[in-house]
């Protein structure tokens, strides 16, 4: 079995040059589909969800290819409109592509994603939008097919601030007649990157990153080239591996203002963050205050740092608690650190967190990608060794991350272990 062996090696410190955003480079070569001709996308991360990404775009038709973090995709005149169901079961972001799709060709079927498991994550806004638009939407078995032989605008209300909603919905109206008000819109960095990226290629995109997005249609794009912005999740999980090792590392590439409320809570639990331009240098110093966290859509506390926190609040002062407000499911970190001795529970959407305690090394499980990052950052701070097996949910969403933790000098590896290490 595949694992990642983590043994305490002290405090991190040294540089770490942080990735495009996973969140964003999925959806932006996604959107590449919406005009025939090649489209380059810099700064992708190296991770698996952008090579099943790539297989997706290449079963419709695409040319994919990368030099670096330099993605090409050369889209023909006549694509496919129907997803591989292999692939989408691997990976939620597949759905992205039904919003182009349906506005470059007038019909998409796009296979039921799968991706984490980690709560209701159903794609009724995304259609209920879709139909608002003029679609006719069909269920399969394990696919949804949409038809519109023209978009139109039309007003459309978020019942949540849905970024997967809102992003295939503003990639569906960027082609269709007329005028889209999208309300309730999400307001994450990742919407507003998708929508210069759709500017850049001769949409009409206003209000990306507040709660009322307008798009005006347009009869044809063209291709175009655009930088992904830095990944805040990978940010923030460097960030708190650095705080609970009582550690220095300076992130480059990064924009603090992504992580404000994140940053906050980190300096409320005792760490140093100095925040540059496009830099982020944080310091542990000493003993960690237990603080209270709420995930909430941007510009609220990420989901997808909450189990990276709980590490954090496992080693602070006191009782801390933490409400999860986005996704719920999204608590399998904890009965895995509490094999490894924190003293955390659930209880209904909140999490109850006693710090001070000692951790020990285990085997462990990743269920999802932050997750499994979470108990690496434990393996870091654990007396003994921490074997973390499944460690492909993390490559996910993490470009080597043993290597680039171990450049900073965290004893980590990934190796082979005995089967019988994940029976328990």
């Amino acid at each position: 079995m595949d694992a990642f062996v983590v043994r305490p090696a002290g405090p991190l410190s040294g540089r770490v040059r942080v990735n495009g955003a996973k969140n964003s480079s999925l959806k932006l070569v996604a959107a590449a589909l919406l005009a025939e001709g090649r489209s380059v996308v810099r700064n992708v991360p190296d991770i698996a969800d952008m090579r099943v990404m790539a297989g997706v775009l290449a079963h419709l038709g695409a040319d994919v290819d990368h030099d670096g973090d330099a993605w090409s995709v050369d889209v023909p005149a006549v694509v496919g409109t129907a997803t591989p169901p292999a692939l989408a079961a691997r990976l939620r972001a597949s759905i992205c592509v039904l919003g182009p799709l349906l506005a470059r060709c007038g019909r998409a079927r796009a296979a039921l994603p799968g991706g984490d498991r980690i709560g209701s994550r159903n794609i009724d806004m995304h259609l209920g939008g879709l139909e608002r638009m003029g679609a006719t939407v069909e269920f399969g078995p394990d696919f949804v097919e949409a038809r519109a032989d023209r978009l139109v605008g039309a007003d459309i209300d978020l019942e949540f601030a849905s970024v997967g909603a809102t992003e295939n919905l503003l990639m569906a109206a960027v082609r269709a007649a007329g005028t889209t008000t999208i309300a309730n819109a999400a307001r994450e960095p990742e919407v507003a990157d998708l929508a210069a990226f759709l500017n850049a290629m001769g949409a009409d995109v206003r209000g990306a990153g507040t709660p009322t997005v307008e798009v005006r249609g347009v009869g044809e794009l063209r291709p175009a080239t655009h930088q992904v912005v830095p990944d805040r999740i990978e940010a923030g999980t460097f960030a708190v591996a650095a705080a609970v090792s009582d550690g220095e590392v300076e992130l480059e590439g990064v924009v603090p203002g992504h992580l404000r409320l994140a940053l906050d809570k980190l300096r409320a639990a005792g760490i140093e963050a100095e925040a540059g331009d496009t830099t982020l240098t944080v310091r542990g110093r000493g003993a960690l205050r237990g603080v209270d966290v709420v995930t909430l859509p941007y510009p609220g506390f990420p989901t997808d740092l909450q189990p990276q926190f709980l590490v954090l609040l496992s080693q602070a002062a006191g009782t801390s608690m933490v409400t999860e407000n986005v996704f719920d499911g999204r608590f399998s970190a904890v009965a895995e650190l509490a094999r490894m001795g924190a003293d955390a529970y659930v209880e209904g959407h909140h999490i109850i967190v006693r710090g001070r305690r000692r951790l020990r090394g285990a085997t462990v499980r990743a269920t999802d990608v932050r997750a499994g990052a979470a108990l690496v950052l434990a393996g870091l701070v654990a007396d003994g060794p921490t074997v973390v097996l499944d460690p492909h949910h993390v490559d996910r969403g993490y470009a080597d991350f043993a290597g680039r933790l171990r450049a900073l000098g965290a004893d980590i590896e990934r190796r082979g272990v005995p089967a019988r290490a994940g029976a328990a």
